[in-house]
């Protein structure tokens, strides 16, 4: 499956790969990127596949910013060295460090004709990453894994531990997907940072307003495949999605596509992280 065939023009795919800068930067920094980036495309500009990581931070949903018990779960893990933000598009806490690969895919709509339906712009992800999985010889399930943090209905799992959370933000003209793939390390000690978050933060709270996560839901590609070890598993990974886009397009030329892609200045992407870390004070 081929899911780059369903966009606009046959629309070429540049991949942006910032997966070795694990500078302690704003973790907001990457998604004001991306949401630059998403009006560039929007407005005629190259679709996008950008790779990044963050060495240490949690990163909620609005809805666990207004846990009543936010701000001190907050406080205790800015002593543990996290960084914490409210990201923009959808799902519930999330744990980023250097054994977390974030994919985001910044797409444009079609130039005329109704605007997909969102599941549509899920399943592009989920091919790219069942696609460059492909060689572990495992079979990437998706659907929500009870008991895992940031739960939705396109969780990936394999034999039916979670692995990778997909959310998604639109803009007027283009769209970005945004997925977490746990590569290596422990999958369960993560599920248990974000239970002891949720632990502070919804303490009084109604629990359907925040998943009761399990250490028994989640692993890594590292536990759950032949990946590899350690960075090793990382870097396996991140080489599996880049030769799948370039596989996915091959016999296109790129050299137009590359021209009209603008990196946004630094100026630009603090502006963009300042307004998004307001807009949830």
């Amino acid at each position: 499956m081929n899911p780059l065939e369903s966009l606009p023009e046959h629309q070429s795919l540049l991949v942006l790969d910032r997966s070795a800068d694990l500078s302690p930067q704003d973790v907001l920094h990457p998604f004001a990127l991306d949401e630059l980036m998403c009006t560039l495309t929007g407005n005629g500009g190259p679709a996008i596949c950008h790779i990044w990581r963050h060495p240490r931070a949690l990163v909620m949903g609005s809805r666990d910013s207004r846990l009543p018990y936010t701000p001190k779960a907050e406080a205790l893990l800015h002593t543990l060295g996290y960084d914490t933000a409210v990201r923009h598009s959808g799902g519930a806490a999330v744990p980023l460090d250097s054994g977390v690969v974030n994919l985001s895919l910044i797409l444009p709509f079609a130039s005329s004709g109704p605007v997909p339906d969102f599941h549509q712009d899920f399943e592009i992800m989920v091919a790219l990453i069942r696609e460059a999985l492909r060689g572990t010889g495992q079979t990437v399930d998706s659907g929500e894994i009870a008991g895992a943090f940031c739960p939705g209905t396109f969780d990936l799992s394999i034999g039916g531990l979670k692995f990778c959370g997909i959310a998604q933000r639109r803009q007027r003209h283009a769209f970005i997907v945004q997925a977490f793939v746990i590569a290596n390390g422990s999958g369960s000690e993560r599920a248990r940072l974000v239970r002891s978050f949720y632990d502070v933060a919804a303490v009084s709270a109604d629990p359907k307003f925040y998943p009761v996560v399990e250490d028994s839901s989640t692993a890594s590609l590292e536990e759950l495949t032949n990946i590899g070890s350690g960075q090793a598993a990382v870097q396996s990974f991140i080489t599996a999605v880049k030769e799948t886009v370039r596989r996915w397009q091959s016999g296109r030329d790129l050299i137009e596509a590359s021209s009209s892609f603008v990196m946004p200045d630094a100026e630009d992407i603090h502006a963009m992280s300042e307004k998004m870390r307001n807009r949830y004070k």
